[in-house]
């Protein structure tokens, strides 16, 4: 495998794209976590194949299109949340039902034949292109800069939101931010795990990392540490085997949580 990743690009590609999906998974999905915004993040990430699908269509890069379409899909769910007092699992529903569909039409009106999109729906690492790559380098970066600039607020704001209100932190603009760092994210997992699989690998590595600390700092690191891990475990069993990468790394990512789980309790 060593010699493979010095000689084949696809392979490097894949494996930088990896520790960087690992980063922002590590990151966000901390927060997604402490935040319980699993199901969101989910909708989000379902709508995001209305952007690909249109991207298709016009003829432009389709991880652009799934950018701006969860973006818009983040901040709308957070404006429907405020104006109407529907459950947000409803807007959700209907949001996630709306950005497949939407999906499915645009690919069904794109000329000439339709593209295969499995991918984008169930991961495949080994097909990161420059273009996803640099994309992913970006996502990474806003991501990473932003928490970095803002570390003290968010933490104020996961754990304690009425002590943030009562010192004065715009509650309102850290949930709406929040809101897009996990859209940004979410382009960053695509091509890594799917749209479908989106979820586990957002959940399992602070899932686990909350097992052995309380420190929100430390969470992060060691949940992209184990991100890290899942991905490149996943990676090379992928390319071994000839399997898919997404459910290579879901199903270790997945099953590592269960058995650590089984045999180590909570910290306290």
């Amino acid at each position: 495998m060593l010699e493979a990743l010095l000689t084949y690009n696809f392979l490097q590609n894949a494996f930088f794209s990896a520790i960087l999906a690992s980063i922002a998974c590590g990151i966000i999905g901390t927060i997604i976590v402490e935040k319980k915004l699993v199901m969101m993040s989910g909708g989000i990430a379902h709508t995001a194949f209305g952007g690909i699908g249109l991207s298709y269509f016009l003829g432009i890069e389709p991880l652009i299109g799934a950018m701006g379409f969860a973006v818009l899909s983040a901040l709308g769910i957070r404006k429907l949340q405020k104006r109407t007092h529907i459950s947000p699992e409803v807007v959700l529903g209907m949001l996630w039902a709306l950005g497949m569909a939407l999906g499915i039409l645009f690919i069904a009106f794109t000329p000439g034949y339709p593209p295969d999109i499995t991918s984008y729906l169930f991961g495949d690492i080994l097909t990161v292109s420059h273009v996803d790559l640099l994309i992913t380098v970006i996502m990474n970066l806003i991501i990473v800069a932003t928490i970095g600039c803002f570390f003290n607020a968010f933490k104020t704001y996961l754990f304690d939101e009425e002590f943030a209100q009562v010192i004065g932190l715009p509650v309102s603009w850290l949930e709406d931010l929040t809101y897009v760092l996990i859209a940004l994210t979410v382009v960053v997992l695509i091509r890594v795990v799917g749209i479908m699989l989106i979820i586990a690998l957002l959940t399992a590595p602070p899932s686990i990392a909350r097992q052995y600390t309380n420190s929100l700092q430390s969470t992060m690191l060691l949940s992209t540490i184990l991100g890290i891990i899942f991905c490149s475990a996943g990676l090379w069993i992928s390319y071994a085997l000839g399997i898919p990468s997404g459910a290579a790394i879901i199903i270790i990512a997945v099953t590592t949580y269960f058995l650590i789980s089984m045999f180590k309790s909570p910290t306290p």
